[in-house]
């Protein structure tokens, strides 16, 4: 979810109810004709900004309205961790009020552009380096305060059943393909080894998908931090991954890298459990990077197929270059390339091994 994209109106008796709920708000004075669309995420929550009323007849600020309409959506938990993200010292929009019941809350402004448009409209490193190295160090700020039994575990049967989506929708019902047994037990094996190596990672706060949308750029406590609703307490190479081998932008190989040794270098220093050598967490970021990877090619081919939105489909080409590259550089991991190659009718690629 970034707060600056088109997104299509609210359906009539949403956006009435909204704004009948701010009109009752009075000690936050809002101007309700300026309600206008903010964005829209892969789920069925929208966000909406509107002016605040200023000294007069003039206007003040502005503020978002998340609709998050259930039963599909539930508010608790966005405000939950918002306050626990908060607490720990990350910039998170602050919840003004709420209305749970019907899904709604008012929260503070973060503006209006993402890490991927100031990315894309500047191309300089040195802006990247700066947006990226504010956004490991907030991360291992997160990383630092975690603690067991606060957020949800992410464990082996939410990992795994993630990874199903991909032969589901992906394979299932973007590919219009049918598994042999063969091909069955050869990913089954794939999923295996990967969630050995997910699982045997140390644990921390994970955002799940810490990335360019989801960031924002601001002038003072950058960057601002969305889309946490989904937390969990698991694999400390997550959203370093979320972040470097983001699914919407690209960078080189040699960058990433770059980025990622200076991450693991601070999480060492502030005693974080990573692994001991560079090489050992460059392995675990692979292994839950294309965890990660294999479940986004089902979520975007589901987000496509199931929900009708067709734009996702765009990002599906970077997303299995991912997939592709990762799993040809492990011997262990090479059956999952010789299968998409068979469904794909793609010629095999020669990679090496570790």
């Amino acid at each position: 979810m970034s707060l600056s994209q088109s997104a299509p109106a609210l359906p009539d008796l949403r956006q009435t109810q909204i704004v009948e709920w701010l009109t009752t708000l009075s000690d936050i004075p809002t101007l309700p004709a300026t309600l206008r669309p903010a964005s829209a995420d892969a789920s069925f929550r929208r966000y909406f900004r509107i002016d605040t009323a200023g000294p007069g007849t003039t206007a003040g600020g502005t503020l978002i309205v998340m609709d998050a309409p259930p039963p599909q959506e539930d508010v608790r938990p966005f405000i939950e961790i918002g306050a626990l993200f908060g607490g720990i010292g990350l910039s998170v929009p602050a919840v003004l009020a709420q209305d749970v019941e019907r899904g709604f809350l008012l929260l503070s402004d973060l503006g209006s552009t993402t890490y991927l448009q100031q990315l894309n409209s500047d191309s300089s490193i040195e802006n990247a380096h700066k947006l990226y190295m504010d956004a490991i160090d907030a991360l291992v700020l997160l990383q630092t305060k975690s603690q067991p039994d606060v957020l949800p575990e992410y464990d082996r049967a939410f990992l795994l059943r993630e990874l199903q989506i991909f032969p589901e929708w992906y394979i299932g019902k973007h590919l219009k393909a049918t598994l042999s047994d063969q091909q069955s037990a050869d990913l089954d094996k794939v999923f295996d080894a990967v969630l050995a190596n997910n699982l045997a990672q140390p644990q921390v706060f994970i955002h799940r998908d810490y990335h360019s949308r989801n960031l924002m750029v601001l002038a003072d406590g950058n960057p601002g931090v969305l889309d946490f609703q989904g937390a969990l307490y698991g694999p400390i190479s997550y959203d370093i991954v979320s972040l470097l081998r983001d699914v919407y932008i690209q960078w080189d190989e040699a960058q990433v890298l770059d980025w990622l040794i200076r991450y693991w270098e601070r999480a060492k220093r502030a005693g974080l459990p990573v692994a001991p050598d560079i090489d050992s967490f460059y392995r675990d970021f692979e292994y839950m990077g294309l965890q990660r990877h294999l479940k986004i090619l089902g979520l975007f081919a589901r987000l496509h197929h199931r929900d009708g939105k067709e734009a996702y489909l765009r990002d599906i080409p970077l997303v299995m270059d991912y997939v592709r590259k990762t799993a040809l550089r492990y011997r262990e991991l090479i059956p999952l390339v010789r299968m998409l190659d068979k469904l794909e009718d793609k010629a095999v690629q020669v990679g090496y091994t570790f």
